[in-house]
């Protein structure tokens, strides 16, 4: 949060903890480019969780957050169709071996096959995207 809190610091030029149309209007012209008045209004109503005008710390991280997951299964679904590349809405052994030996590694199909299994939740013998998407996701630490 405390990455989130020096951005929003500068948004809040006030001061007062939140940030309003005319704040987010001058700093994301500062940043991006001309904003309106109107669109600085719209954005503030729709990214305003508690309804009182102005964004808050917290709507700032939360919208961060969100299009960081956004761009990040953007990322993953291109990854798969790369990994994919028979068009068959899943990863094979055969494909796999084919995206591997394009980066450098040689695997056999078995050995790719053996390397699918580890996620194969329901043992079909390839990967779709939501297996895929599990493998690629970052450990959990308890």
């Amino acid at each position: 949060m405390e990455k989130y809190a020096r951005v929003f610091n500068r948004f809040d030029l006030n001061g007062d903890g939140k940030v309003c149309a005319a704040e987010l209007q001058r700093c994301v012209a500062a940043v991006v480019g001309e904003m309106t008045e109107e669109e600085a209004a719209a954005a503030v109503a729709l990214l305003d969780s508690d309804g009182d005008g102005s964004l808050s710390l917290e709507d700032l991280a939360r919208v961060v957050e969100e299009a960081a997951e956004e761009e990040r299964a953007s990322d993953l679904k291109e990854a798969f169709k790369m990994y994919e590349m028979e068009g068959s809405g899943c990863i094979t052994p055969t494909s796999l071996r084919r995206m591997l030996s394009r980066l450098g590694e040689r695997r056999s199909v078995d050995q790719c096959g053996d390397m699918i299994a580890t996620y194969d939740l329901n043992a079909d013998g390839v990967l779709t995207f939501d297996e895929f998407e599990l493998m690629m996701a970052p450990p959990a630490f308890v």
